[in-house]
């Protein structure tokens, strides 16, 4: 059975190779054998790998995965054969999502809704979970608040923008480009009053565009209850090679924020000068850090964590969650797809069909 890994080399360079792998023949007590019918991409954090002392000369690519349940171990309670579920395989996994069956254990999968489709669960299980992580428990979104989403037209983005409206949040949005501009403002609610889901929409894209001082016009001054952002700029000179993106400078992200508010960052090597934390604390605002990758990695909270993930695959049947997908890609294209999605050159979610 092939699968798709990542190799190491010496520079520390990402090589994506299929190579053949064996699914151990005995099931583990609570363990589940399921028949991969889809799996998502998403960048390999190496780094993440590291240090979690997860070191190998290869790691399995592609975790978020949907499927058939073909077999179940002797103490499992929660599935049986033939239920369609859902899940992200484990961060010390050693099978490849992108195998024809895997074992997982019961704990780590939720069934899939009979009217979702699986490449829609597959491409909505990360960013579902990662828009609950941030915007509930550690933003504690509450009705009424304003949200600011960096890069709204990325799959976490739509998704975040999604899931705000639903619970009564005002939001705004940045968009990178015309066409995300355009895309951001085209996008309505699936069921309920067809207005906006975005009460404005930031073109940054334009360099005559002021990102706090818009935030500040469109709260009355009052600043932004909650910040998503895609990644900050920690400079104030860097070179255009690290910057993907328009991101904002911290700097702005501070200015922009209200009293009270939340700044919820993916920026794992933010730093904060004296400065910049006397302003969060004279707004008696908090910073988070957004690892989605705690929920899998600890179970100290595992209700929890199955609690999001059916939420979020009952989002997806009731059309309130509309992910942002590319066309399924055959298992062939696999590789070449994964490249793309390490490199960052595409906008949507990747799903893999088998």
């Amino acid at each position: 059975m092939k699968g798709l890994y990542c190799r190491l080399n010496d520079s520390e360079e990402v090589k994506f190779v299929i190579q053949e792998t064996d699914v151990p023949a005995t099931l583990g007590d609570h363990q589940v054998k399921v028949q991969v019918k889809g799996c998502a991409l998403s960048p390999v954090d190496v780094r993440l790998f590291n240090d979690l002392k997860l070191q190998r000369d290869t790691a399995p690519v592609g975790r978020e995965i949907v499927g058939t349940v073909r077999q179940v171990g002797p103490k499992v309670s929660f599935f049986q054969p033939d239920d369609e579920v859902v899940g992200i395989l484990s961060l010390d996994t050693e099978v490849s999502g992108l195998c024809s069956t895997v074992t997982i254990h019961e704990q780590l999968l939720v069934p899939k809704p009979e009217k979702v489709s699986w490449v829609s669960a597959a491409g909505a299980v990360r960013d579902g979970l990662r828009a609950y992580t941030a915007l509930h428990t550690l933003a504690h979104m509450a009705v009424g608040q304003t949200l600011l989403v960096l890069d709204g037209a990325s799959p976490f983005g739509v998704l975040s923008i999604q899931l705000a409206h639903y619970h009564g949040v005002k939001v705004l949005a940045t968009a990178h480009s015309q066409d995300d501009q355009k895309f951001l403002e085209q996008l309505r609610p699936s069921v309920g009053a067809r207005e906006s889901l975005l009460a404005r929409v930031i073109g940054v894209w334009d360099a005559k565009v002021d990102l706090a001082e818009s935030c500040l016009e469109e709260t009355g001054g009052l600043g932004v209850d909650i910040v998503l952002d895609a990644g900050v700029k920690l400079y104030e000179e860097e070179p255009e090679a690290q910057q993907p993106l328009q991101l904002p400078h911290k700097h702005d992200i501070i200015t922009l924020l209200g009293v009270g508010g939340h700044w919820v960052t993916m920026e794992h090597n933010l730093q904060l000068d004296p400065p910049d934390a006397h302003s969060l604390f004279l707004k008696a605002a908090s910073l988070s850090f957004l690892n989605d990758e705690v929920w899998t990695a600890s179970t100290a909270r595992q209700g929890r964590y199955l609690h999001i993930l059916r939420d979020v695959m009952d989002k997806l049947s009731t059309g309130t969650f509309r992910p942002l997908l590319e066309d399924p890609v055959p298992l062939y294209e696999a590789t070449v797809s994964m490249e793309m999605v390490q490199k960052r050159q595409v906008r949507k979610r990747v799903v893999v069909q088998l």
